[in-house]
């Protein structure tokens, strides 16, 4: 296809469908489908631009994007779907979603025992969002925080930089739901980029937290707690494979450690169950020379959190490693954290 037919077909189907990818926040039904309620896979997986309609802001699929044409987004979302296929999960909370149809589409080329739900964040500019495919319905509808917070915070660890501002975070979803009889708050987020840049990392540090306000309401009702997300931030606590350090305190502030509400509860990074060598979620090609053999280009900035009652229950924790990152790959620059709970 041409580049002006393939721009007439983009513009005809962005006008003609403007609800196409209407939010599906809303819980209609609450049932378990899983097939063993005994065990409870999760998995955080950041897809990398699953997008299927064209977005214009973004120019996805395009020029703005890792999916240059439809067809290479449609390869993509088909190689999302087998390596979900192959982990089988009960939950896959899935960040750079563009929207529901997107996540119907996961569902039809893996079965109907999963539902979507995502419910739209405010990141205009890339249109990404975070959202879920789910074999447990939430027994509330999805909802968002639009608290703003002031940045930088007090007692910033960021370094010297100008920016100030307040932020929110746009990328994120809040529910609820019954895991082995416990009340669960599942909180997911898709954190500012650029992990040792400061000015991003005072940004950064006023969204984690926007998330600990929320936390916190939910430790003051008793509920176990399950953060989850591409945080866009190293662990100080549990190092990957590269001990990279954060210049931030992110990762603290959402654990309980940091921040305004530090001390009042406490939440573990199931990644501490792992060998550090095997933990890594992310590559980026940071020296852009395509060197894939290099692991300076791997880090672990997808990260899930738990309360104590959740992580007592842990069976099994790994990075799902099953496939190759280069330039030009078609699988997502993320690799699938995955917990399994007994």
């Amino acid at each position: 296809m041409n580049v002006f037919l393939t721009g007439i077909f983009y513009f005809f189907t962005f006008l003609s469908f403007p609800s196409i990818n209407a939010e599906c926040s809303a819980v209609t039904t609450i049932a378990d489908r899983r097939l063993d309620n005994s065990t409870f896979r999760l998995v955080q997986y950041n897809a990398e631009w699953l997008f299927i309609d064209y977005y214009s802001s973004a120019k996805c699929p395009g020029s703005g994007c890792s999916w240059h044409t439809l067809d290479e987004a449609e390869t993509h979302l088909l190689t999302v779907s087998n390596v979900l296929s192959e982990l089988n999960a009960d939950l896959v909370n899935i960040c750079e979603v563009e929207g529901c149809n997107e996540l119907d589409m996961l569902i039809g080329n893996l079965d109907n025992t999963y539902k979507p739900y995502l419910i739209k964040g405010t990141d205009t500019s890339t249109g990404q969002n975070v959202g879920m495919i789910t074999r447990i319905d939430p027994n509330i509808n999805l909802y968002r925080s639009e608290e703003r917070v002031s940045y930088p915070i007090q007692n910033t660890k960021c370094g010297t930089t100008s920016s100030s501002g307040t932020t929110g975070v746009s990328k994120h979803y809040i529910t609820e739901m019954n895991i082995f009889g416990m009340n669960v708050a599942l909180i997911s987020a898709h954190l500012l980029a650029i992990p040792t840049d400061p000015g991003r990392c005072v940004q950064r540090e006023g969204q984690a937290q926007v998330l600990q306000n929320i936390i916190y309401s939910y430790i003051l009702k008793n509920y176990e707690i399950i953060v989850m997300g591409d945080m866009n931030d190293y662990d100080m606590e549990t190092l990957d494979m590269n001990s990279n350090k954060p210049i931030s305190r992110v990762l603290d502030i959402l654990k309980g450690i940091e921040g305004d509400k530090m001390g009042s509860y406490l939440l573990s990074n199931v990644a501490n169950l792992m060998n550090q060598q095997d933990r890594y979620s992310d590559w980026w090609d940071s020296d852009n020379n395509c060197n894939t053999e290099s692991v300076n280009d791997y880090s672990m900035i997808d990260h899930v959190l738990v309360s104590y009652s959740l992580e007592k229950r842990i069976k099994n924790v790994f990075m799902y490693h099953n496939y190759t990152e280069y330039c030009g790959k078609i699988n997502s620059d993320h690799y699938p954290v995955v917990i399994d709970f007994r």
